[in-house]
């Protein structure tokens, strides 16, 4: 029976193990390992480089005004999406009737491409030419239309990837919200309503947001890896035949130009994917430590 059982485990978990080691944990190594190359046009390079690549990327300023953008980013669209996407929660949970329907339309977008709604941002609503529908409802007032996504001073390209990131995600963390909002004990509300304790704030302060402080660490923890992982969105809505514009510039469009570009420098390219990695690791830990992620209130 136990063999039977250690059997049938493999026949069904050993195709994923596989397929994860093949494609995930074996590119992550090998990544790792050209780092440490002189690999131009080769994933099997023989020249050693040692740390060469890492101070090559360390000196790059294209390297680090990226990762300085994206701080700022990510300092920006974390407590957007987070403060949005509970809002969006606690409404739909106030619902008596169409709870169901409105939780589905708030999610549908997170089943979206971000290929799609990046294109379907570009050229539909915030077109650079008056057909746009943003620039159409600016006409309506008489304002002539804006070039969102070429447009530096003031940097309206911001405003794009804004809001299609917050059409794209705030549905799925809405509904991690709600799975939290619906584990609090409705008890907790009754003992407030005896106390006296008027409905709004003083509940949501008091009661709702302290039983909502495990959701919300994996939110927040979510949404930072998340906006250092952008890509998608930002590729397909200021990419154009002319290439990727200087600014708005995320560190992965900037390492898959270094690694996959002109030069293709894949032990440059590689160097910088371990160094964005370690970023990420560093500023998930440190937001870890600082919510007391792991820890009860009985801690010190």
């Amino acid at each position: 029976m136990r063999r039977r059982r250690t059997l049938w485990f493999w026949v069904f978990v050993g195709p994923f193990a596989l397929g994860l080691a093949v494609f995930t944990y074996v590119p992550l190594l090998w990544s790792v390992a050209l780092s440490f190359f002189d690999a131009h046009n080769t994933v099997t390079p023989t020249h050693f480089a040692g740390f060469d690549n890492y101070v090559s990327m360390l000196r790059d300023r294209a390297f680090r005004d990226s990762l300085r953008t994206f701080l700022l980013f990510t300092a920006f669209i974390v407590p957007v999406t987070y403060l949005f996407s509970l809002s969006l929660a606690l409404m739909v949970n106030r619902l008596r009737r169409a709870r169901a329907f409105f939780r589905s339309v708030f999610f549908l977008p997170a089943a979206c491409s971000y290929v799609v709604a990046a294109l379907i941002w570009k050229m539909s609503l915030f077109n650079g030419v008056r057909f746009g529908l943003a620039n159409t409802v600016l006409g309506w007032f008489g304002a002539d239309p804006v070039a969102w996504l070429s447009t530096t001073d003031p940097p309206w390209y911001w405003l794009v990837i804004v809001t299609v990131r917050l059409w794209l995600q705030a549905g799925f963390y809405m509904i991690l919200f709600l799975a939290g909002l619906q584990r609090i004990d409705p008890a907790l509300y009754e003992a407030a309503a005896v106390d006296g304790a008027r409905p709004g704030w003083t509940v949501l302060r008091h009661i709702t947001l302290p039983q909502l402080r495990a959701t919300s660490v994996a939110v927040l923890l979510l949404l930072v890896v998340n906006a250092f992982q952008a890509f998608d969105e930002f590729y397909n809505l200021l990419s154009d035949a002319r290439g990727y514009p200087p600014y708005a510039r995320p560190p992965l469009v900037y390492l898959y130009y270094t690694a996959l570009g002109q030069g293709q420098n894949l032990g440059l390219g590689s160097a910088g994917a371990v160094i964005l990695a370690l970023v990420i690791a560093v500023v998930t830990v440190g937001q870890a430590r600082w919510l007391r992620l792991g820890r009860t209130d009985g801690d010190g």
